[in-house]
């Protein structure tokens, strides 16, 4: 088994801000096909990631930068899509994944699992992301909105460029 991150096993040790985070999707390992998702905060502090991996009962984990590289390279992942979010309340959602990060999490694979721990800790940041499935390959694809609006723009691109027209 591969280096999944650190315990937090103290408040205060490292500086979290929960008021710009990201969603992150990993590909799986193994039988996985659905990937892993973890949780991070704080770019303009240097970031943390967060997420909960490697047993059925036991402490959700942290990583640096460093480390996040280092798990992808170890567990052979690689990064599938990255999903940036403002939290309106980052005092609620630090106090909630310092609370998730003090206790245990029970592994259920489908309603305890990575994704319900990132989801709860958003929720708790008055965030409304949520995923409508429990897979995170799935979960962080673009809307159907997201895939009009780049169509739309690449095809006013492409428009643009057979008549000469500067883009502005």
């Amino acid at each position: 088994m591969g280096y999944h991150g650190e315990v937090l096993d103290q408040c205060g040790l490292i500086d979290i801000d929960c008021s710009q985070i990201a969603v992150v999707a990993v590909s799986g390992d193994g039988p996985n096909v659905c990937g892993h998702l973890l949780l991070y905060t704080g770019p303009s502090r240097g970031g943390y990631y967060f997420h909960v991996a490697g047993e059925w009962k036991g402490h959700p984990r942290y990583m640096s930068e460093t480390g996040y590289r280092r798990y992808l390279r170890e567990a052979g992942k690689v990064e599938l899509r990255r999903i940036y979010l403002s939290l309106p309340n980052a005092r609620g959602a630090l106090q909630y994944l310092e609370g998730l990060m003090a206790n245990t999490w029970t592994w259920l694979v489908l309603p305890n699992n990575c994704v319900s721990f990132v989801e709860e800790v958003i929720k708790a940041g008055g965030g409304t992301w949520s995923s409508y499935t429990n897979c995170p390959a799935v979960a962080t694809q673009d809307t159907l909105r997201e895939r009009i609006e780049r169509f739309v723009g690449q095809l006013e691109n492409a428009i643009y460029k057979l008549y000469g027209v500067p883009i502005f």
